[in-house]
């Protein structure tokens, strides 16, 4: 089971942005699909009645659940995802690679053109139409492998040259985890200082997170555009971990909290899909900050 699910905020085109991303991608397909009540609704929500909820897809394997809401937040490249194309899985890697930026560059904005860089032979990034970053790279296939996806996180603006403090953090916290790669800029790069974190990478649950000091003043950070979601065996588990991340009160609701870096996170039980078909399960989640089990009856 994937333990950490990134969530996309979609102003009203959660359904959309999966069938796009499950037709765009080889391998892929939506998995699930939950609905708003038809009634009870805020007055904010009340356009929402019986419509998507959220829209849970596949990559390769790898979930993403699709949020279904308005425009509060807006996806931004501070969170991206990272595509491996490995030579020495796929012969045609680097096919599959330039078939797959001409789907997401299409109506979207090329952030890094695709080309020959340092850090790989053949490798651009892409915001595609839907506001969702994508640093598509041909790897080098020796070394330590890494899986297709790696969501990866440009630590900038408030949160700048606190990527090493932040891979630190979060592999002290959860179990079994461990920093892999560590690159660290020589010199100062823009905002990004000497010593800082070129490119770092880190495991947690088995999976592969990875992470950037900006070399380039941004005009963009953390927000809930993107969020992790974090599935807890109980609720001793979720509450540690809501003590240690969350750290701005005013974000916390429905089990969403920030961090001390400003990530967005949210810390829900395992059985979530069993409490909310419980009657007024609904409104009780919008009553909540932190997510108590035994109040859903």
């Amino acid at each position: 089971m994937q333990k950490i699910v990134p969530n996309l905020w979609f102003d009203h085109t959660a359904a959309e942005a999966a069938a796009f991303y499950t037709d765009a991608f080889p391998n892929a397909r939506v998995t699930d699909t939950q609905y708003y009540p038809s009634e009870g609704l805020a007055a904010f929500q009340a356009d929402f009645a019986g419509k998507e909820l959220t829209v849970t897809f596949e990559i390769d394997g790898y979930s993403f659940v699709a949020i279904n809401a308005g425009p509060e937040f807006t996806v931004n490249p501070s969170i991206s995802f990272m595509l491996n194309f490995d030579s020495s899985r796929d012969p045609d890697a680097r096919e599959h690679l330039d078939q797959l930026w001409a789907r997401l560059a299409d109506g979207g904005q090329v952030m890094m053109p695709l080309d020959s860089y340092d850090h790989s032979p053949h490798y651009g990034w892409v915001q595609d139409r839907y506001g969702v970053s994508w640093q598509l790279m041909l790897t080098n296939p020796d070394g330590e492998p890494r899986p297709f996806i790696i969501p990866t996180m440009l630590f900038c603006g408030p949160a700048q040259n606190r990527a090493a403090e932040a891979a630190s953090f979060y592999t002290a916290l959860f179990p079994g985890s461990r920093i892999g790669m560590d690159v660290r800029y020589p010199t100062d790069a823009g905002p990004a200082t000497a010593g800082s974190v070129m490119f770092t990478d880190f495991e947690i649950f088995g999976q592969w997170f990875a992470a950037m000091d900006a070399s380039r003043e941004q005009d963009y950070t953390f927000n809930c555009g993107v969020s992790l979601m974090v599935s807890c065996d109980d609720q001793v588990e979720l509450d540690r971990y809501w003590e240690a991340l969350s750290s701005v009160p005013e974000a916390e609701q429905c089990g969403w909290c920030a961090d001390r870096f400003g990530l967005s996170w949210q810390l829900v039980p395992a059985n979530l899909d069993e409490l909310m078909a419980k009657p007024g399960a609904y409104e009780k989640l919008m009553g909540m900050k932190k997510i108590e089990v035994a109040a859903f009856g």
